[in-house]
């Protein structure tokens, strides 16, 4: 059985092997119930676009990355959608989707609403939970398709920004993935923590905006 260092050198492999093919399968995987680091996807394939005579572009691998997002999200929307929350509940466990992991999503979801589809593809666990509870209370799926692909063509792009900028500064880093990883996420962390606070401040303008309708009614 592979351990986890092997595979991330599997899936760094994929993305040298099958391009963007490579990109968009592990992409859709990140976004379902197999925990693929989007950090060992898009900044690698970012690193190889940027080299000489490369086969990729920037902002294919951003698309790529994106389609794959989105392909995932979706079946696990549909998969929650048909399935019920009683299902997932029961057996979501033995799917890497604990009842505990996927109770955060909704209640991230409940909190923050639409949005909170949105805000999600930017942090890490609910990232790629987000999407069953959004099937499980059967939100809108345009809502859903547009929060998502949004969220994800952002994040993608930060993705392969920081791996362009990562790869510059040491061309060697793609032999060592754990040190990929560290400078990834060492770099993004403001990124995400302006996340949480934009959310933050969507939720209480929500809250605000919600108490002001209620006086008016009355």
């Amino acid at each position: 059985m592979l351990h986890m260092h092997e595979w991330i050198l599997e899936w760094m492999q994929w993305v040298t092997d099958w391009g963007y093919w490579g990109v968009i399968v592990l992409m859709a995987m990140e976004s379902s119930i197999i925990p693929v680091p989007s950090e060992v996807v898009v900044p690698p394939a970012a690193i190889l676009a940027a080299m000489p005579n490369a086969e990729m572009s920037f902002w294919g691998v951003v698309l790529a990355g994106t389609v794959g997002s989105y392909v995932g999200s979706v079946i696990m929307y549909y998969t929650a959608l048909w399935a019920g929350r009683p299902f997932i509940y029961r057996f979501g466990k033995y799917f890497f989707m604990p009842r505990h992991k996927v109770e955060k999503a909704e209640e991230f979801m409940r909190r923050y609403a639409a949005g909170g589809i949105f805000f999600a593809r930017f942090l890490p666990v609910i990232r790629h939970l987000i999407s069953i509870p959004a099937g499980m209370a059967k939100v809108s799926f345009l809502k859903f398709s547009v929060s998502t692909i949004v969220g994800s063509a952002i994040w993608c792009w930060v993705l392969a920004w920081f791996g362009d900028k990562v790869g510059r500064n040491n061309p060697n880093i793609l032999n060592s993935p754990e040190e990929l990883i560290a400078a990834i996420k060492a770099e993004s962390h403001l990124i995400v923590l302006g996340i949480v606070l934009l959310a933050v401040l969507y939720a209480v303008m929500k809250y605000m905006t919600r108490e002001k309708k209620s006086d008016q009614a009355e």
